[in-house]
């Protein structure tokens, strides 16, 4: 009775309700599609960088953090690959070998980064099969490699031209070697398209003298949210040789950015809110001075005022909240289309997220999350709006009010 009474009494002044619900409306509207493309562009660093490349978690030799050379590399077995995917949390992982050397065209050098790597493996845990421009994927059945598409234009090679890669291998042996490019790739991070060969793991082996050897395993997880806890839990059961390390302390500079823009973010969705908060509080006020004579000839003629007040708040209360439920409803169909159709940055935008090493790429964020934790934020704001009318309404003398 009292939720059907309150919905009636708003509807008595259309103009200053409507006027209320829209301002609630745009705000949501607003802060949805900031938050979603804000969550949107971090999931899409994380996935870019870390879950196709570097892996939510990451298993390495014992001091290769700190000095990454081969001569830091750990033994590969069979019983220290069971004691990782033992853990039910982890759903794959890929054994790679990973260095810095020269590269090699006829015309030019270039230094790069040497990725050896399982081509099955691989393209389970970052799809690079489907990251393939020109020519084919490699294989483990010959010696050919994979450029990115950077540094195939530095280089000025195609597919079927031959790279020569110069380095230092295990224990300081000479390590050169001449390989066909198999296909040009083009990766999610532009910075590692300018610097990236990919070579078979038993080639990249031999070639660096590294036979049964490894720099890292990057671990796949079903829930990338268990980083830590999947850290944590192999440190426990896992050899001194090596070092377990979850994505955020390989990569800290993208957790700290990441942090940085949500903290930004959050205060421009404080100011938002403050400004809907205000909004709702002046409709209050007109609504309380309004029917001031109203609330006193009610109360005069028994209506108790804890009741009268409840009914007041509960309309504050449906303003907002039909105002946010219209808003993210109004919402989803630009989120939607955004999360589909992602939106490709051109000029300066571009070339500023390409030199940070980003993909000039921005996409919403489709968590569900997102509508729901707006929706409940100004719920939570009108709540607190109704606090006023509430305590005036209780401490109202019905005599004074009826002068009014």
């Amino acid at each position: 009775m009292l939720l059907k009474l309150a919905w009636r009494n708003l509807w008595r002044n259309k103009r200053r309700t409507l006027i209320t619900m829209g301002s609630v409306f745009f705000a949501v509207i607003f802060a949805v599609n900031m938050k979603a493309i804000k969550e949107g562009s971090y999931t899409r660093i994380m996935d870019n960088m870390i879950g196709k490349f570097v892996g939510y978690v990451k298993i390495q030799g014992a001091g290769y953090r700190e000095e990454q050379t081969l001569d830091n590399s750990f033994a590969d077995g069979e019983q220290l690959r069971q004691s990782i995917l033992s853990d039910e949390r982890v759903a794959g992982m890929v054994p790679k070998i990973e260095t810095v050397s020269l590269i090699s065209s006829n015309e030019f050098t270039k230094v790069g980064m040497v990725i050896g790597t399982d081509p099955e493996l691989e393209d389970e845990m970052s799809g690079l099969h489907g990251r393939v421009r020109e020519g084919d994927y490699f294989s483990n059945e010959k010696a050919g490699v994979l450029i990115g598409i950077g540094l195939a234009k530095s280089l000025k090679v195609g597919v079927g031209d031959t790279l020569v890669i110069i380095g230092q291998g295990f224990h300081a042996v000479s390590a050169a070697g001449k390989y066909p490019v198999d296909g040009i790739i083009k990766l999610g991070s532009p910075d590692l398209n300018k610097r990236v060969v990919y070579l078979p793991l038993a080639e990249c082996q031999r070639l660096f003298g590294m036979e049964e050897r490894l720099t890292s395993y990057s671990l796949r997880l079903h829930q990338p949210g268990a980083a830590r806890a999947v850290t944590q839990s192999l440190k426990e059961k896992l050899p001194a040789e090596v070092e377990v390390m979850s994505w955020n302390e390989v990569m800290p500079e993208i957790e700290k950015m990441i942090e940085s823009d949500r903290a930004e973010a959050y205060v421009l969705m404080t100011i938002l809110y403050m400004i809907i908060t205000f909004g709702i509080f002046g409709t209050v006020l007109m609504m309380v001075a309004e029917r001031q004579h109203e609330f006193g000839v009610l109360v005069a003629i028994g209506m108790k005022k804890r009741l009268l007040a409840t009914v007041v708040s509960i309309e504050v209360v449906l303003i907002a909240i039909s105002g946010a439920l219209v808003g993210m409803l109004g919402a989803l169909p630009t989120v939607i289309y955004f999360y589909l159709n992602p939106i490709q940055l051109g000029g300066e935008m571009q070339k500023m997220s390409e030199d940070m090493g980003f993909e000039a790429v921005l996409q919403y964020s489709n968590d569900p999350m997102i509508f729901v934790n707006q929706g409940l934020i100004v719920a939570f704001l009108a709540c607190l709006v109704a606090i006023y009318p509430f305590f005036k309404i209780s401490g109202m003398k019905a005599i004074e009010a009826m002068r009014n």
